[in-house]
């Protein structure tokens, strides 16, 4: 069974680490492990996304290229990142398979957290809101890495955070789609104190740990 671990707030550098050296014990027979994470503000771009969406690095922050599937995302508080390191051989489970069961999985998040209408493409992997209203916008962005069968990276939903973030990109290379949050969608537009923040946060990670689907438990 996989064991949840929350890291709270950490540098993406140190996390891709402890990723790296998970899946390493992974491989080797170790327990797998699904990573909780909030990142400090950071842009990632997959291994073949298209460093032009990038349109500017903000002060403060660095673009780092990894290893997983998409194009650039923003990262910050208030997004909660899931990194499952799964041996899916364990579990016969195929690649599209398992990113079928992460967007399953955040649908139902969204489901228990009161935000309606989610949905997924296979044009564009990840959990979207309004694609059937020609206003789409992406409230949960994915990728990830399998190499001999063991998982890395994951999906970064987007809860409280501050989607001024996502203006210096053009979000997972799209430019004619914007984004969204839990409390955007939940608020309409009412601001959050802190501590409304924090409530919501932790509330869905809650959900997460709730929801994940059997298959990848």
């Amino acid at each position: 069974m996989a064991k949840f671990i929350e890291t709270g707030l950490t540098g993406y550098r140190e996390c891709w680490d402890l990723q790296k050296r998970i899946r390493a014990e992974v491989l080797a027979g170790a327990d797998e492990r699904i990573l909780l994470v909030e990142h400090r503000p950071v842009y990632t771009l997959g291994f073949h996304g298209d460093e032009h969406n990038l349109l500017r690095l903000p002060e403060g922050t660095e673009c780092i290229r990894i290893e997983r599937g998409g194009d650039i995302t923003y990262h910050g508080p208030g997004q909660l990142v899931v990194y499952p390191i799964l041996d899916l051989r364990r579990r016969g489970i195929g690649v599209k398979q398992y990113v079928h069961l992460l967007e399953r999985w955040v649908t139902d998040i969204l489901e228990a957290c009161g935000v309606s209408g989610a949905q997924i493409t296979d044009e564009a992997p990840g959990v979207w809101l309004g694609m059937d209203t020609g206003k789409p916008r992406k409230i949960c962005a994915l990728g990830v890495k399998i190499s001999h069968g063991v998982t890395m990276h994951g999906y970064a939903l987007n809860v409280t955070t501050d989607l001024r973030g996502f203006s210096a990109i053009n979000p997972c290379g799209f430019t004619d789609r914007g984004v969204t949050s839990i409390a955007a969608e939940l608020m309409r537009g009412r601001e959050l104190s802190e501590k409304e923040k924090a409530e919501l946060f932790s509330a869905t990670v809650e959900l997460c740990r709730r929801c994940v689907p059997q298959e990848l438990i």
